[in-house]
């Protein structure tokens, strides 16, 4: 059985100072690829270095929109350069976030452009981050629609109609741990209706830690396979079907190669 986190942050402090260890669990687990996520240019400078310690540790880098407002347009071709190393395999974390002010939706809108330009210039997917900013999410795609390669929604928690809409505009779904919670059910809804040759799964770690591992407050790749079993029982198919087909949406996504 194959599983690959598709969007977890090991270069955040709750997990950095013990990647080996980490990796290592997950291996046992039966979680053996990972792509680890920027969300800023100092962050993303970390993705990279660690994605060359590691055989099967891919990067993504981006501007999280949260840091958007402290973010120049001159930044963005120190982003485009970092996304040239042979470890990137998309562009991201990007997108918009209405549900904390930490940047201005036009400075949010303005970075998210910049990025989605790199993406389509460079050939390579993107990893979207929307919180309650859906419509104006999708409006900004769209401009970039004919030219960009691939799209994935991460951790997403939006409706099964607005998940059919994204779908049908051609993108990918992946979701985390959230759809293990208790009050999560329009997420269940949405990945029990989003067909497997699109779905991806992720921890989102060192977050959204999903149940039954709630207690222990950082998430980490090993806790991936709690997810994977909880989809594959929602949609009633067995988990080893289920972690193959999100393996095989993620490589063809992700232009992964087995090693």
């Amino acid at each position: 059985m194959e599983l690959i986190d598709t969007h977890c942050h090991l270069t955040f402090e709750q997990l950095a100072g013990s990647v080996d260890a980490v990796l290592q669990r997950s291996i046992e687990a039966g979680v053996s690829s990972w792509i680890t996520v920027g969300i800023d240019l100092n962050e993303n400078k970390k993705v990279l270095a660690l994605s060359e310690k590691y055989a099967n540790l891919y990067a993504a880098v981006g501007i999280h929109p949260h840091e958007a407002a402290k973010t120049q347009d001159a930044d963005m071709e120190n982003l485009k350069q970092s996304a040239k190393h042979h470890k990137v395999v998309a562009i991201g974390e990007t997108g918009l976030d209405y549900h904390y002010d930490f940047s201005p939706p036009i400075d949010q809108a303005r970075i998210f452009k910049a990025q989605l330009q790199i993406a389509a210039d460079l050939n390579l997917p993107v990893i979207i981050h929307s919180r309650e900013a859906f419509d104006d999410t999708l409006k900004i795609l769209n401009d970039y629609r004919s030219s960009l390669k691939k799209v994935v929604f991460h951790c997403f928690s939006y409706s099964p109609e607005q998940a059919k809409i994204l779908l049908d505009y051609g993108c990918f779904l992946s979701f985390t741990g959230v759809v293990t919670f208790k009050g999560a059910e329009t997420t269940r809804l949405s990945a029990k209706s989003t067909p497997p040759e699109r779905l991806m799964i992720e921890t989102d770690c060192p977050y959204m830690t999903p149940a039954p591992m709630r207690k222990q407050k950082i998430n980490e790749p090993a806790f991936l396979v709690h997810t994977a079993k909880f989809i594959a029982e929602l949609k009633q198919v067995p988990l080893e079907d289920f972690a193959s087909a999100a393996a095989s949406a993620t490589r063809s996504f992700f232009n992964l190669t087995k090693k």
